[in-house]
């Protein structure tokens, strides 16, 4: 009687053990996803989140059935969206090029695609950087905590010589009316902006290239390893599956935005 008392025992703690350990089971779908103005890679058009991050994130969760909707994503201010991501718990945020500063902060998904960061400048403005410490002579304006303002803030510009902006319009029509001398941030998204303002691309020039990379979807530290592992395997299977004739799924995806 006491060894089927025992068994009883063994076998209700097993039980409990499992139905825990399925309970805190992370599904993407419990994860709060947050992402910003940054086209083409993820914005709002007609009030629906689109771009490349959007519906590559899209697609690699329908290969790991559970699929996420597009009007499950929130549009927030990047310095926002990062705060929130650094604290957590349970977010995760897109598009992020991923740094030696970064990495240790975030758990990391991707590559989603190359990013190029740029320094740009009014091109009447004739103004040349031959060094990373000509950028201190400069009105420079960023996005709070992009990584633009990160690495001109590691290269030591001066904080009086910052200008912080919570949206890539206002910069760009601060650089275009020379309240600013020049631009810290993402070339392909920096030349959109500066289109979607009725300005001329032509007027602006890239200066000095800050860094080339990639960006990644990061998520707050508490995600589990087994969630991140799992997406990485969806991302990687719209790398590999066929779209049209001689492309990836993921080759159409780019092909939509760029």
């Amino acid at each position: 009687m006491l060894i089927i008392r025992t068994c009883r025992k063994i076998l209700t703690a097993c039980l409990l053990t499992i139905s825990c350990t399925v309970s805190n089971a992370q599904d993407l779908q419990d994860v709060q996803l947050l992402t910003e103005a940054y086209p083409p890679y993820n914005y709002s058009s007609g009030g629906i989140l689109k771009g490349i991050s959007v519906d590559l994130l899209i697609a690699a969760s329908h290969k790991m059935e559970t699929p996420v909707r597009r009007d499950t994503i929130k549009l927030q201010p990047w310095a926002r969206g990062y705060r929130k991501a650094v604290e957590g718990p349970n977010i995760g945020l897109f598009s992020m090029t991923r740094t030696e500063a970064r990495e240790n902060k975030f758990k990391w998904v991707g590559p989603i695609a190359k990013t190029r960061i740029v320094i740009i400048a009014k091109k009447s403005s004739a103004i040349k950087i031959s060094s990373p410490d000509n950028i201190k002579n400069f009105e420079i304006g960023v996005i709070r905590d992009d990584i633009g303002d990160q690495m001109i803030t590691a290269l030591g510009v001066p904080e009086d010589r910052i200008q912080r902006g919570a949206s890539a319009n206002s910069l760009a029509k601060k650089l275009n009316a020379d309240r600013i001398q020049l631009w810290a941030y993402e070339e392909n998204v920096a030349r959109l902006f500066i289109k979607t303002n009725d300005l001329d691309n032509d007027d602006f020039v890239v200066v000095h290239v800050l860094k080339e990379g990639e960006l990644y979807y990061a998520f707050s530290k508490d995600i589990s390893d087994q969630l991140i592992e799992k997406l990485q395997k969806g991302l990687d299977q719209v790398k590999m599956s066929p779209g049209k004739i001689g492309k990836t799924l993921y080759d159409d995806i780019l092909s939509n935005y760029l």
